[in-house]
């Protein structure tokens, strides 16, 4: 697919590193701003310098509250047939369409684990895409991590709560948490490495494991053993549950404000 980026900031940029590193599709960025971009990709500052139908893509990602003025501009570059595809977060389909009008629009909710090829995107197409359309954004963001296609742009809303804020969510658990290993006397490096290694092993470990993570957590619980001395105070009254339980809620109730 000839694919139009509109905006190159931290997460189009981010996205773009790991379509380009694939060489399946060719890449237009139009950013004044824009630099540092992948090798083969064409670059534009702006609109006029764009012909007319060019792009089985026109990807937007730009600020929300941008949309209204940028977004004008560029409607003419897709040719027929072709495909919106939005990560401008809190934009909905309905604001995207006063903008393009009658077209086929995909809404994605990237998060910045696509930086190294993790990301979970989820993913919403409106009902003027084909299955086809569908199909190649699917596989397109799938290039970044892992895409996971919803029913509903309220599902959007709820996975935006769950993995698009969840980066901010773990990098706030990590720094308690290597915090806590240097009150108890290492020095910050070694704590990071003991914070994050334990992390990602664990994780990878309930990955590979075909356990509950119930079972597994009580697979390394030894009764009255320092695990459940931990955990004991980790779990005290429910208290984690309840944390995370409204760490979501809030933000999936934020997310439907945005719209």
């Amino acid at each position: 697919m000839n694919i139009l980026l509109i905006g190159c900031g931290k997460m189009g940029g981010a996205m773009l590193r790991q379509w380009t590193s694939h060489g399946a599709h060719s890449f237009t960025v139009a950013d004044p701003a824009a630099s540092d971009l992948p090798d083969g990709v064409t670059h534009v500052s702006k609109a006029t310098d764009l012909p007319s139908g060019a792009f089985d893509v026109v990807l937007i990602a730009i600020k929300p509250q941008m949309i209204a003025d940028v977004l004008p501009d560029y409607v003419h570059s897709l040719k027929d047939g072709g495909t919106f595809v939005s990560i401008a977060a809190g934009a909905s389909v309905a604001s995207l369409e006063k903008v393009v009008g009658d077209a086929a629009i995909v809404r994605v909710m990237p998060n910045m684990a696509a930086l190294v090829g993790m990301g979970v995107s989820g993913l919403y197409a409106n009902d003027r895409c084909t299955a086809q359309q569908t199909r190649e954004i699917t596989d397109l963001i799938d290039q970044t991590g892992t895409c996971i296609p919803v029913d509903s742009e309220d599902r959007i809303d709820r996975l935006t709560a769950v993995s698009g804020s969840g980066p901010g969510y773990i990098f706030e658990v990590l720094r308690s948490y290597v915090a806590a290993a240097e009150a108890l006397g290492f020095d910050h490096d070694t704590a990071r490495t003991l914070v994050f290694d334990t992390v990602s092993g664990t994780v990878e470990a309930a990955r590979q494991s075909d356990l509950t993570l119930e079972e597994l957590r009580n697979s390394v619980t030894s009764k009255n053993g320092t695990t459940q001395a931990g955990l004991t105070a980790l779990m005290r009254d429910g208290a984690l549950d309840d944390l995370f339980h409204s760490t979501l809620q809030a933000a999936y109730v934020r997310a439907g404000e945005l719209k």
